[in-house]
């Protein structure tokens, strides 16, 4: 692995660390203030609708933009923004309305920094498929571990000194990942088509993406999971209080419980996508998700909970090393921020209508029922997506792409082959 990858992988698990502080605090807080279903809803709704608004125009200033540049100046601002609830919170003015903003305000930063680092990577890796597995392999092993293991329970335990803490801390670890980001070896930087508007090269984007079904598949597989567990994840902090009885502290130990799945997913991806192949293992690891939601839903304890909860975790894990490492391995350099944030706008673009189904659902009916209908979600969309991301067009795909990253252009949307039946690859021309 080269030098520089093992900054971004610093930067991205002090920044993860301080993610998994607010994760924790941010439904904490607003619990604080209000036991609607519908206002806990519209801060979790918030901060996915940036992707909504403005995900394929980012990828699409992402391929313009150096990518290095993006990344820090994201931090600093989300650590700027921060500063403002900060206040807040010590002077107890905090709101709902407020957390909602600085929710969809932090979300607009994450999509820049996202967009460019998924696009950075394969740049610094030289876009070697071995490496990009085992470089998100890592990278999403320090993500869970900081943010769904460490940070959860830090953040219930800053909490419980003052509601300015939590938050206090995210924006320390967005400053330090800044410093890290600034100090990585420079990439060369995207030259976008001239001649062409932004909302053209947008398109183009977003057109490559529905055009294949691969990648398609990869994008849905999000897309259907995001409305399932953003559902869930809009009323858990409720369920684990009226349901099971979990007060703040065992709130974060039942978001660690999932995190340490997660931990382990991350780790077997790779052996599970050699010996499955990355297509079946995808389908597995979707269904082990819908199955361990149903048994949340159903569980007569918090015990039964975090065990259902770390087996999601695990599936969710392995499916974040191999999805996106695909994606990066197959998609030509131009094109990967575009790409990128496209398939992550359909996934984020899905969780606004998770959020508001789970407070509707609990509202109407009952808490649990956003749980039963997340684990149906999930299961009707590993059918439906199976032949999509099959290993034969996995293997298609990887074909594909080894001769030449070369000149391509897939604004002109013509087919060059069918190597996989109802699968077109757009003809590429170069950038100029």
């Amino acid at each position: 692995m080269p030098t520089g990858f093992g900054r971004l992988w610093t930067a991205q698990t002090v920044s993860s660390l301080g993610d998994g502080v607010t994760h924790a605090a941010l439904p904490l807080l607003a619990l604080t203030l209000t036991r609607d279903p519908m206002a806990l809803a519209v801060v979790t709704a918030a901060g996915t609708l940036p992707w909504l608004l403005f995900g394929v125009l980012g990828g699409a200033l992402v391929d313009r933009w150096d990518r290095r540049r993006t990344m820090w100046t994201a931090d600093v601002a989300r650590a700027a923004l921060l500063a403002i609830p900060t206040a807040a919170a010590a002077l107890d003015v905090l709101s709902i309305p407020l957390l909602a903003a600085v929710a969809f305000l932090l979300g607009l930063g994450g999509l820049f920094f996202d967009t460019a680092a998924t696009a950075y990577l394969p740049d610094l890796l030289s876009r070697d498929p071995a490496l990009l597995e085992r470089a998100n392999s890592r990278l999403r092993g320090a993500q869970t571990a900081m943010s769904g293991f460490a940070g959860p329970p830090a953040g219930s335990a800053l909490l419980a000194l003052g509601r300015a803490f939590p938050l206090l801390a995210d924006a320390v670890s967005f400053m330090l990942s800044a410093l890290l980001v600034r100090s990585l070896p420079a990439t060369p930087r995207p030259v976008p088509e001239a001649r062409e508007s932004l909302l053209r090269q947008a398109r183009a984007g977003a057109s490559y993406v529905f055009r294949d079904r691969l990648l398609l598949g990869l994008a849905l597989r999000p897309a259907v999971g995001n409305i399932a567990f953003i559902a869930v994840e809009t009323v858990l902090a409720l369920f684990a209080h009226d349901r099971l009885g979990i007060d703040t502290y065992g709130f974060g130990l039942l978001l660690t419980a999932e995190a340490t799945g997660g931990l382990l997913g991350a780790g077997v991806a790779s052996l599970l996508g050699r010996r499955l192949g990355t297509g079946a293992a995808l389908t597995c690891t979707a269904a082990v998700e819908g199955l361990a939601v149903l048994g949340l839903a159903a569980a007569p304890n918090p015990y039964v909970a975090g065990l259902a909860l770390a087996v999601c975790g695990a599936g969710m894990g392995a499916t974040m090393v191999l999805g996106p490492s695909l994606r990066q391995a197959i998609v030509p350099a131009h094109l990967m921020g575009r790409v990128a944030s496209t398939s992550r706008m359909l996934a984020m673009c899905a969780a606004p209508f998770g959020a508001f189904l789970g407070g509707w659902l609990a509202t109407t009916y009952d808490v649990r029922a956003p749980l039963y209908t997340a684990a149906g979600l999930l299961l009707a969309m590993t059918a439906v997506t199976a032949t999509m991301t099959s290993n034969r067009r996995v293997e298609a795909a990887l074909r594909d792409a080894a001769p030449a990253d070369g000149p391509g252009h897939p604004e002109s949307g013509e087919p060059v082959r069918e190597s996989v039946p109802g699968r077109p690859r757009p003809t590429e021309v170069p950038e100029r």
